[in-house]
């Protein structure tokens, strides 16, 4: 069966054969010959789909210790999804904090002994060598306490990474963990549907090179219908919005825009009739 079915639509009257020799007067029939062009649609389903999905994963090693989201739940970019607890960060601040206190007390002192030196070298008391010796020990009390600090600030920064942030605005479609749960660092948290909703049609091979961008294709109402109710949906227009151009296992997959198609049901598949090839 082609995509547009030629049918030829004949009309005509066809005269008795026993005819009442009074009608032989009567006009001829006539034969009226001409062509009409009939969409040959095929019934197959859409499913809806999102054109982005962003992964909200672990920057850290560690534990679960809080999920903020839920499935179904719109997040904006940046919100907090989980927290992700490494109770050895923990002490390794801990540690550094002693570090940096330990530092900044051996600079106090080396001040200290920078500010006498300089004093009894003005009052000739002390030789310059002398003087030069403080101040050196003033410079490395200085670095020392400056490394600590650094190093302070990193394992902070990394600590902070434990909380799992949103990549995107979305709606929440799957959370992959549980509070306790251990994770590694880049292992996903949670998938979040980031853009627009489409139709994502999947069709025979053989209508690769017919399915065009632009094409109308006609949907019917939400959810799988069957039967009288396929026949009785309400029907609306969508348009390809684009063709992708490698099959998967022998179908061609498309994309459709359709007004109120809805974002909240991913994976929900409705009744789709196309132009048959």
């Amino acid at each position: 069966m082609t995509p547009r079915m030629l049918v030829a639509v004949m009309t005509f009257a066809v005269s008795a054969l026993a005819a009442i020799p009074s009608h032989t007067g009567a006009a001829e029939d006539t034969l009226i010959v001409g062509t009409t062009v009939i969409d040959d649609l095929k019934a197959v389903y859409g499913t809806v789909e999102t054109t982005d999905v962003a992964t909200a994963r672990a920057r850290i090693a560690g534990t679960i210790t809080a999920l903020e989201v839920d499935e179904g739940v719109e997040v904006p970019e940046g919100h907090p999804v989980a927290r992700v607890t490494d109770a050895k960060l923990g002490l390794q601040i801990a540690a550094l904090e002693a570090r940096v206190q330990a530092a900044q007390s051996q600079w106090n002192l080396a001040k200290t002994a920078v500010e006498r030196a300089r004093s009894l070298f003005a009052a000739g008391t002390i030789p310059r060598t002398r003087l030069d010796e403080t101040e050196t020990a003033m410079q490395v009390a200085d670095r020392a306490l400056a490394g600590a600090t650094a190093d302070r600030k990193v394992i902070s920064e990394q600590q902070s990474e434990g909380v799992v942030l949103a990549p995107a605005d979305g709606r929440v479609l799957n959370v992959a963990v549980t509070e306790g749960a251990v994770v590694m660092a880049g292992e996903p948290i949670a998938t979040i549907a980031a853009r627009g909703y489409v139709l994502r049609l999947r069709l025979p091979e053989r209508h690769a090179r017919f399915l065009s961008e632009g094409d109308v294709i006609q949907v019917g109402s939400r959810g799988m219908t069957s039967g009288n109710r396929e026949r009785s949906a309400p029907i609306r227009e969508g348009r390809i919005r684009q063709v992708y151009p490698e099959l998967h296992q022998g179908r061609v997959v498309a994309d459709a825009d359709v007004e109120g198609l809805g974002d909240f049901f991913v994976g929900e598949r409705t009744p789709v009739r196309v132009l048959a090839v």
